[in-house]
């Protein structure tokens, strides 16, 4: 049984959610002696006979004079079986963006029921919201049973109710408790007016629920929020922090950096105080000490090889709209905040919009409003690296935030990637293939000898007996890639295509030789992480020519052009080249023949594919 259980508070204005945990608070002993004669005080001043405990989270002003909750009051508290933190929030519907807060992080949500009204569209829709985020043990207290004379009938008939309702959601744990907040019966000790009810007061069911098997210890995912370099020895090396979400992290695993699609090995592993780790846990903050100086950001994320989470720039998710200043509308862009990975997001479409209280999907909807529910598809700038929200909380969820505003207007929940389009598994695999295919990825400033050395490492290749075949930048941009131009944009796509290409070559049992510009890191970045979750081999090389010889060299007359103004972009004049920080084999065109260059290459391509 897990020590710590995260409890939020949800249901509809006045069920008593903010009375109940005072009441918890003050039974189970969690209030100090100064809080209490607060309390007591304001008890004096209005005249009431028994004391509001409902103040005991209700900590700002306005709450107080309205005696209602619209934030979020966290509250913490021990028993010697388990250590608990409350989160308590507000039942108005304008403030349901506050609720979402407080669920977002809960083990277990106590739904409070008024027992005179039953259960009422926002008990269901924060039910709804609930399930949707995750939460796996719903407590359905029956609260104010003293105003309905402790009547088993009417508590039977809510229960009835509310479990028809809960039927259509994926909700494992539920249960139901009478329980009067204000006299505290049912709530840390058992009440003497229900002897028909024969479970345990609310408090021992806190203490009991088993959440140890809600945590994912099998996918291991670490995104990487810092890195940073400890200049105290002996830990002076380049560190990645961030803290675990899913899985078992052991010092000497073999990961891989996404989404570049590195591989490496944790050197060592360290907790916040620097002490030497050999296994990490979720929800542990460590520092990784990687193997090999690897480029590795704030944004990418480490896991294991043979267990990756998807990979893309399509998703469908649940949204929950969070704002009235406007409505979510198909063809909208926004700040996609993912785990610790922030880009851009347009949303595709809007698929339908839930009911809450019927479950139904309104398919004719294209709009969300404030606090409506619905699956959309978002297509976002960069790829993200997530799981299903069902399986990995951290790594499934996002915010959405307006680019003008920056309020955060929308929370999602990923339900998967977005295609209708499924990989086809090819009848001959790669391993029942006469040969084995990979890619060679040649990159450098214009005119400096990669496509020279590409095309002597084919004839080469085919003196061996393998199949090759070459692909050529310029040759791609008269068929191809011919409707792209030399902005960012058209490069990365440029780049995107030529990837795909190379990638069904390789899969084919041929070597797929690319000589291109690709001047941007990101994108061969992508290319490699593609290859890698196909399991294909790929070595990218660096032609590292200098620009001034680039220059002089100019067998198409560029940089001459560039230099008089006549032509624009030309990479290396006026728009960057990215050089590979990492790269597998650096070449130097320079002061090296171009057949010995293709001969080194030739030695590493056939160590990859025999």
């Amino acid at each position: 049984m897990s020590s710590l259980l995260r409890i939020v508070t949800v249901g509809s204005v006045d069920d008593g959610k903010s009375t109940l945990i005072g009441r918890l608070l003050h039974d189970a002993d969690a209030v100090f002696a100064d809080q209490l004669a607060d309390v007591e005080r304001i008890r004096r001043q209005r005249g009431e006979l028994l004391p509001n405990l409902a103040l005991l989270t209700d900590g700002l002003r306005s709450e107080r004079e309205q005696g209602i909750t619209i934030d979020v009051a966290y509250r913490y508290f021990s028993t010697p079986r388990r250590k608990f933190i409350v989160a308590d929030t507000p039942g108005h519907i304008q403030y349901t963006r506050n609720m979402v807060t407080g669920a977002s992080t809960a083990h277990l949500a106590l739904i409070l029921v008024d027992a005179r009204k039953g259960v009422l569209e926002q008990s269901r829709r924060h039910a709804f919201i609930a399930s949707l985020l995750g939460i796996r043990h719903l407590t359905v207290c029956v609260n104010k049973m003293d105003m309905v004379d402790w009547s088993q009938r009417r508590f039977d008939d809510i229960c009835t109710d509310f479990r028809g309702f809960a039927a259509g959601l994926d909700v494992p744990d539920l249960t139901c408790i009478p329980i009067s907040a204000l006299y505290g019966d049912n709530v840390v000790q058992r009440g003497t007016n229900a002897p028909w009810y024969e479970g345990g007061p609310v408090l021992q069911h806190l203490e009991t629920v088993a959440i140890a098997s809600d945590d994912n210890m099998i996918d291991v995912r670490l995104p990487v929020q810092y890195v940073t370099r400890p200049q105290q020895p002996p830990h002076e090396f380049r560190g990645c922090a961030g803290t675990i979400s899913g899985g078992r992290l052991r010092s000497g695993d073999e990961v891989i950096v996404l989404p570049a699609g590195h591989t490496t090995r944790v050197a060592a592993m360290y907790g916040p105080g620097g002490d030497r780790l050999t296994t990490a846990y979720p929800p542990q903050s460590v520092l990784l000490e990687l193997a090999d100086e690897l480029d590795v950001a704030r944004g990418d994320l480490i896991c294991h090889p043979g267990n990756q989470p998807h990979l893309t720039n399509d998703l469908h998710a649940l949204l929950c709209w969070l704002t009235d200043r406007s409505t979510l509308t198909s063809g909208t862009r926004y700040v996609i905040q993912h785990a610790t990975r922030e880009t851009r997001a347009t949303v595709v479409s809007v698929d339908y919009r839930l009911d809450v209280n019927t479950l139904h999907r309104d398919r004719t909807a294209n709009t969300l409003a404030l606090n409506e529910i619905g699956r959309v598809r978002l297509r976002t700038h960069q790829p993200l690296m997530f799981d299903t929200y069902r399986r990995n909380r951290d790594t499934g969820s996002f915010v959405l935030i307006d680019e003008t505003s920056n309020d955060t207007v929308a929370a999602g929940m990923i339900t998967g990637p977005s295609t209708n389009v499924l990989w086809h598994q090819a009848a001959v695999s790669r391993q029942q293939r006469a040969t084995r295919g990979m890619t060679v990825w040649l990159t450098g400033l214009p005119a400096a000898g990669k496509s020279t050395v590409a095309g002597e490492l084919g004839r080469a290749l085919l003196r061996a007996a393998q199949p090759v075949y070459v692909l050529d930048g310029d040759n791609l941009r008269h068929g191809l890639n011919a409707d792209l131009g030399f902005s960012a944009k058209d490069r990365a796509e440029n780049v995107r295509r030529t990837g795909e290409v190379a990638k069904l070559i390789a899969d084919a049992g041929v070597v797929a030789v690319v000589a291109l510009i690709s001047p941007y890191r990101a994108d061969r970045d992508r290319v490699r992480a593609s290859h890698d979750q196909a399991g294909l081999p790929f070595l990218e090389v660096f032609v590292d020519t200098p620009l001034a010889v680039c220059e002089s060299r100019d067998p198409k007359g560029l940089y001459a052009k560039a230099r008089a103004g006549e032509i624009s972009t030309l990479t290396g004049v006026d728009d960057p080249y990215e050089p590979p920080l990492h790269p597998d084999i650096t070449l130097s065109s320079a002061t090296n023949n171009p057949l010995d260059l293709a001969a080194e290459l030739m030695a590493a391509v056939m160590r990859r594919i025999q």
